[in-house]
């Protein structure tokens, strides 16, 4: 599924509205790393991988990212989640290995590791 068959370009799929924490919006993630020149946006369902989801613009470069490498999830109960799709090369939150489909809570300030590439999580 692409802007083009949808009628949402790229930047609006990447670009939630955030209406602030008083309305009750979902906090807007953003998992950066700026030596790579990543900074993405968190949708809440989006496959984060080399070859699928609506991220692959900047993963597609990174052979150790598997092609599904991870998803990302909003919750009321739980905030903003986490889950490794068993990937080749492993997802870690602050160094910690994650063991595929289990959700992992993801916390201002965090540091998450899809193979070999750092992303700085930033929940506001």
């Amino acid at each position: 599924m692409n802007g083009a068959t949808t009628g949402i370009s790229m930047k609006e799929m990447v670009q939630p509205v955030h209406n602030g924490p008083s309305t009750g919006a979902v906090p807007v993630l953003t998992l950066a790393n700026d030596s790579l020149n990543i900074r993405i946006v968190g949708i809440n369902g989006a496959v984060i991988g080399r070859r699928n989801g609506p991220y692959v613009q900047f993963f597609e470069k990174h052979h150790y990212v598997s092609g599904t490498h991870a998803q990302l999830k909003y919750s009321n109960a739980t905030g903003w989640c986490i889950a490794d799709k068993h990937s080749s090369n492993g997802t870690k939150l602050n160094q910690r290995p994650l063991q595929p489909d289990v959700e992992m809570t993801l916390h201002n300030g965090d540091v998450l590791t899809l193979a070999n590439i750092n992303l700085q999580v930033i929940v506001r």
